[in-house]
């Protein structure tokens, strides 16, 4: 799935994912034992780490977890442009 979107597009889904996976851990601070949201987490944890690791490939590491992933030979984000520049995050 991921492999056939482009880069906004991947943008996007890390978004939401993130969006959710926050928004349940806030809640899950109030209902621990709520076996259901304990299995959107996850699931959508999952997602998360997996859509991080496929933009990681392609485009370069958007958190320290995945800089192992696109990072090998040099630390090489610093030629994309910073998020505040057009074209970043």
């Amino acid at each position: 799935m991921s492999s056939q979107m482009n880069r906004q597009e991947l943008l996007n889904h890390i978004n939401q994912a993130s969006f959710a996976v926050d928004d349940v851990k806030l809640y899950l601070d109030t209902h621990p034992c709520d076996t259901d949201a304990l299995s959107f987490f996850r699931e959508y944890s999952r997602q998360r780490n997996e859509l991080l690791k496929e933009y990681a490939k392609v485009y370069g590491p958007l958190t320290i977890d995945t800089a192992d992933i696109s990072c090998r030979d040099r630390w090489d984000w610093v030629n994309e442009p910073w998020p505040w520049q057009e074209g970043g995050c």
